[in-house]
Parts: C-alpha cells; sequence; structure tokens
C-alpha cells in the first residue's frame, strides 16, 4: 500500500473520522481483534495521527463509548414530546431508540457487547448512560401516572424499578432487532409496547397488580 495522505482539515473534523473509522471497526470486529492500523487505515490518515489525537486504543475506545452513547441518549430525549399523552410519550422514546439503534449498528455493538464485555472502565461508561436513560423514563412514568390519577404518593423507587426493566428489554430487543432481518424499528417498538404498557397503563390509573391471596396450601 502506498503512504496514507490526507488533507488538512480541522482537527474536530478530523478526529471524527478517526472516530467513525473506530466505531465501525471496533463494532464489526470486536475490541480486541481492531487494530490501530487498520482503523488509521480506514480514517485516512496515518496511524501515528490516531496517537496524536487519541493516544491510545483504550483512550480511542473510550471516545467512541462516550461519543455513541450521547448520540444514544440525545436521540430518546429528543423522540419525547412534552404534552403528549403518556403512552404516546412512551412509545415516541421507544421508536427513537430503536431508530437510532437500528441505523447505527456499530455504535449500538459497540455500546451493548463490545463496552460491557472488557471491564472498567469501559463498562462504567456504559452503565452512566444507561443510568441517564432509567432515569429520564422513570420521571416520564412517575409525571404520567401521578397526573393520571392525582396521586402525589407514588412511590418514585418501585417506579425505577419499572424503568430499568423497561430500559433493559429495550436493549435486548434491539440487540435481537438488529440481528433479524425485516424487523423495523417500528416494529421493535411495538413489540415493546404491546409487552409494557398492559402493566404500565394500569399503573397510570392507579391500578397496580399483586398476587391475589392463596385460596388453600395447595396452590401456594
Amino acid at each position: 500500500m502506498g503512504a496514507v495522505k490526507s488533507k488538512r482539515m480541522p482537527r474536530a473534523v478530523r478526529e471524527q473520522q478517526m472516530l467513525d473509522a473506530a466505531v465501525r471497526t471496533f463494532g464489526q470486529r470486536g475490541y480486541r481483534a481492531a487494530s490501530m492500523d487498520e482503523i488509521a487505515e480506514l480514517a485516512g490518515v496515518s496511524k501515528p495521527l490516531v496517537y496524536l489525537y487519541l493516544n491510545s486504543k483504550e483512550d480511542l475506545f473510550t471516545a467512541c463509548i462516550r461519543r455513541e452513547a450521547a448520540a444514544l441518549t440525545a436521540a430518546v430525549r429528543a423522540g419525547v414530546q412534552p404534552g403528549l399523552p403518556a403512552d404516546r410519550q412512551l412509545w415516541e422514546g421507544l421508536r427513537a431508540f430503536f431508530t437510532h439503534t437500528a441505523h447505527n449498528p456499530d455504535g449500538w455493538s459497540v455500546l451493548h457487547l463490545q463496552a460491557r464485555t472488557h471491564g472498567e472502565p469501559f463498562a462504567a461508561e456504559v452503565t452512566a448512560m444507561r443510568e441517564e436513560i432509567v432515569a429520564f423514563v422513570t420521571q416520564l412514568i412517575v409525571v404520567a401516572a401521578r397526573e393520571a390519577h392525582r396521586d402525589p404518593s407514588l412511590p418514585e423507587r418501585e417506579v425505577a424499578g419499572l424503568a430499568a426493566a423497561l430500559v433493559g428489554a429495550a436493549e435486548s430487543l434491539a440487540a435481537w432487532a438488529n440481528a433479524t432481518p425485516g424487523v423495523s424499528a417500528k416494529q421493535a417498538a411495538a413489540t415493546l409496547m404491546n409487552f409494557a404498557w398492559a402493566g404500565l397503563g394500569d399503573l397510570m390509573e392507579g391500578k397496580p397488580w399483586s398476587p391475589s391471596s392463596p385460596s388453600s396450601p395447595s396452590s401456594m
């Protein structure tokens, strides 16, 4: 191969090119298998320039995680429009989530598969993103439920558990949808909405599910 040639351009633009190449390489090949030579070639720069900008493979991977996490969080927040009914807000948030993960499969692989399986500090970066999304969904559910049945005592801790479960389900479903041909973001969002809203809808009406008392010891 000939020497890599690169035109002069602003550092921020060049760095984004490197991150684009790194996300694609890490997402498709995995963190350990990806090489800095491969990333540099895909970005159209020299390997020393990648090291100059991003210091090391570990720092480059961390930068990829942070960028992709910020983009996903922003997409979910932008998808939810205040003022809509609770079910519409949740629907729009889920659709934004699945649309983003479908359009950015390499970024989702970096977040959902690679970062979580290579220990600290990578896993901590994803945990921070997840906690932010869970907190956002928690507040969405809490506010909607309190408005629905005017109950200011709705336990936020309980709703936080529901939000964490919902986010976990969305993550697993996104991985499945991206690996299953023909499944659209809208279909994935509808699948999770149908699964979750029966319970959440009752919560909004102040009718949480509880186990019925056993009629006899044999039924326990």
